[in-house]
């Protein structure tokens, strides 16, 4: 058995004013969410999976956290090696990654991901299981899962449930984007369904049932990111299930692919994201679809 949690964290650390909003969800085996909701800082997050393993862990339990935020940074500049292979590996959907450095102040990842380590959570940079009974932790990024998953049925694009398309009128582009997000809400839902692997039973809590029954506003942006927190962190605690069920056989590790660009910090932990991966989003095909050159990355 396991226990899978998500984290939609907000990168900064906050200052005169308190941190964004960090989605939250937990996940059984059996793909039942026992907790969702959202709080504000890493402290506080490191507080909330204390809880989770302290209510929800059985002796001897593996368990998989999948945190969206930069977790090894060692880059002092430009970006990432993982967040490159976004873009090469997935931008075919029409998105790429947003960079991470040391020059920037969004360091919550790093700062959680001590908090956690600290609780006996060992970071996992995705290429190998984690061992029976051992709590691992790695970075992940939900557009890839929502394209990288055949059952999401995203085949050409992603989901445009985040920012406005600003080719078209403001009006018009929130009603897109509202749509966008019950479509994927919609998605979400049908992994319940028998021939789901792993399974997600969105509307088995209060919260996520909630968002399941109502249509999202399309105005009230800060209504609009309280409702996208809550659904990112679904997916990742999803793509922490698939990782655990699947391994490499459906996900890759991103910034692991080329091993002249790997970007290893000071204890050489591996900075990458873990990605579901379709054939077509595999790094044996992005050389072939992008030909010889690599593509300049794109933003989010």
């Amino acid at each position: 058995m396991a226990l899978f949690l998500g984290i939609d964290l907000a990168w900064a650390l906050g200052g005169r004013r308190p941190p964004n909003e960090t989605g939250l969800c937990a996940l059984d085996e059996t793909g039942r969410i026992l907790d969702a909701g959202w709080t504000r800082g890493p402290g506080a997050v490191d507080e909330w999976v204390g809880t989770m393993l302290a209510q929800h862990r059985a002796p001897g339990e593996t368990v998989v956290i999948a945190i969206d935020a930069p977790l090894i940074v060692s880059n002092e500049t430009g970006m990432r090696a993982c967040e490159r292979d976004v873009g090469r590996c997935y931008g075919r959907w029409k998105f790429g990654a947003n960079a991470s450095n040391r020059a920037l102040a969004s360091r919550a990842g790093e700062v959680l991901l001590d908090l956690l380590e600290q609780r006996g959570v060992a970071y996992s940079d995705g290429t190998t299981p984690a061992a029976p009974g051992t709590a691992v932790a790695f970075e992940c990024y939900p557009y890839t899962t929502l394209v990288g998953i055949d059952a999401f049925g995203y085949d050409d694009e992603r989901p445009r449930y985040k920012r406005l398309d600003r080719s078209i009128a403001s009006s018009e582009a929130k009603i897109r984007r509202a749509a966008a997000t019950d479509e994927l809400i919609l998605r979400l839902d049908r992994l319940a369904e028998a021939d789901a692997d792993p399974r997600l039973h969105f509307r088995s809590h209060a919260v996520t049932a909630e968002i399941a029954a109502t249509l999202t506003p399309p105005s009230g942006e800060k209504a609009r990111k309280h409702r996208e927190d809550l659904i990112d962190a679904a997916v990742c605690a999803y793509t922490a299930a698939f990782w655990h069920r699947h391994g490499s056989a459906t996900t890759q590790a991103l910034g692991t692919l080329d091993p002249a660009t790997i970007d290893r910090d000071a204890r050489g932990r591996i900075a990458s994201i873990v990605a579901p991966a379709r054939r077509t989003a595999r790094a044996s095909q992005w050389r072939a679809y992008w030909g010889a050159a690599r593509p300049v990355d794109s933003s989010s």
